[in-house]
């Protein structure tokens, strides 16, 4: 039967039998069919599997682990009935050990084919005490049915849900609560504070006759002793827990003083500065949504010496008069701005970290940061480590730790 090319999608899919090599920074596993690269789902580097190869893009074929002929060591039982169908999960079939070293090295090839760094420091991944049920937010596609649930993967087509292994038990327990009843909506979130058992639930579920409270402006949560608002448009990191580890990482490579001027760039509801105040004589915060920079302002009440502007970092940074003594690099998935890598080296900290949750920009823009302005500042890098703040997914987080040279 001829193969027809619909959206990108084989008529019937190919099967075959594939030896598979590196990962790649989607989690998927890398080999060669035909002389064409493939990237396979659910499979780990070293295993023989039979493939299915459903989808043709003109730089290379995808498909997915359809029969495990010869296993990699650290291969399990996904425990979760979704995997494979769902999309949110990567991993489920690598054990958590792997699973972290994997991350390691995925950081590390980053650095070397993008940044170009020969023998770059990465310590071992900061791994989760607990990688299911750590996730604080969910979001849940609705049909009109009423029934709520995921995507199922590589597609928008619906995946009824009737339990997530990697969300946090209440958010759980509230699932049963909505299944069914939702029709009408397009999207149900639900945001817990894992610490204050508050709760942001959108959109209002009144009319759904449930007993799930909803409509909230905001709801708070609490981190290293300190007490965060957060509203429905600001951000805020799905894994409470390793949050705190993140800015314990943050703060011990930092290493401030009492009478240093810290400034806190892409600050979000205030997170970093908050917590890290109490260690600088003052703290500049820069953010560019008002929704939390609202947040923010009602979360430094009782820290006087934090200062926040709202703006691109890349319009603010030049401006700030002060002389900055360590910086904090924050920035969404695309990496930092040209403009802003150029205001940093021109303010010339004598320490910066950079948290990152994206690699690939992570290590273009550490680049950028050590080969510095022709005639002026530049960087060394010290160190990477890797947080996993989303176990059983290919997603990685990573603390950059770099001296002025």
């Amino acid at each position: 039967m001829a193969r027809k090319r619909r959206l990108n999608r084989l008529e019937p899919p190919i099967r075959a039998e594939l030896t598979l090599g590196a990962l790649a920074l989607d989690g998927s596993a890398t080999a060669e069919y035909e002389g064409r690269k493939v990237f396979v789902d659910y499979g780990m580097p070293g295993e023989r599997v039979v493939a299915e190869i459903d989808i043709e893009r003109p730089h290379a074929l995808f498909g997915r682990v359809v029969e495990v002929l010869k296993a990699a060591p650290g291969r399990v039982e996904a425990p979760c009935e979704y995997f494979g169908e769902c999309g949110g999960c990567q991993w489920q079939h690598v054990a958590y050990d792997r699973q972290l070293e994997f991350k390691r090295e995925l950081v590390l090839e980053q650095l070397r084919g993008i940044g170009g760094f020969e023998e770059p420091t990465v310590s071992p991944t900061v791994g989760a005490e607990n990688p299911w049920g750590y996730r604080n937010h969910v979001r849940f596609t609705a049909k009109s049915r009423g029934e709520i649930g995921f995507v199922r993967r590589g597609t928008h087509r619906f995946l009824r849900v009737d339990r997530c292994l990697i969300a946090d038990d209440w958010i759980n327990d509230a699932i049963p609560l909505l299944q069914g009843r939702a029709g009408g909506l397009h999207q149900v979130a639900i945001r817990r504070g894992v610490k204050t058992g508050e709760l942001l639930v959108h959109p209002n579920l009144d009319h759904l006759g449930t007993s799930i409270p909803s409509g909230q402006k905001y709801y708070h949560e609490e981190v290293l002793g300190h007490r965060f608002r957060i509203s429905g448009a600001s951000f805020f990191q799905t894994n409470t827990q390793q949050a705190e580890r993140l800015i314990c990482l943050v703060r011990d490579k930092l290493q401030l003083r009492p009478r240093e001027t810290l400034v806190d760039a892409y600050a979000g509801v205030g997170t970093f500065a908050v917590v890290l105040a109490e260690h600088v004589k003052r703290v500049i915060a820069i953010e560019e949504s008002s929704a939390a920079v609202d947040d923010a302002l009602v979360n430094i009440k009782g820290s006087p010496h934090i200062q926040y502007y709202m703006g691109k970092v890349e319009d603010v940074l030049g401006g700030i008069d002060e002389e900055m003594d360590a910086l904090i690099l924050d920035p969404p998935r695309v990496g930092v701005h040209a403009s802003a890598i150029e205001a940093v080296l021109r303010k010339a900290p004598s320490r910066i970290v950079y948290v990152s949750c994206d690699p690939s920009t992570l290590a273009r823009d550490l680049r950028l940061l050590v080969d510095g302005l022709a005639d002026g500042a530049r960087y060394d890098l010290v160190d990477v480590t890797p947080v996993d703040m989303f176990p059983q997914t290919h997603h990685i987080e990573c603390v950059a730790s770099l001296r002025h040279a």
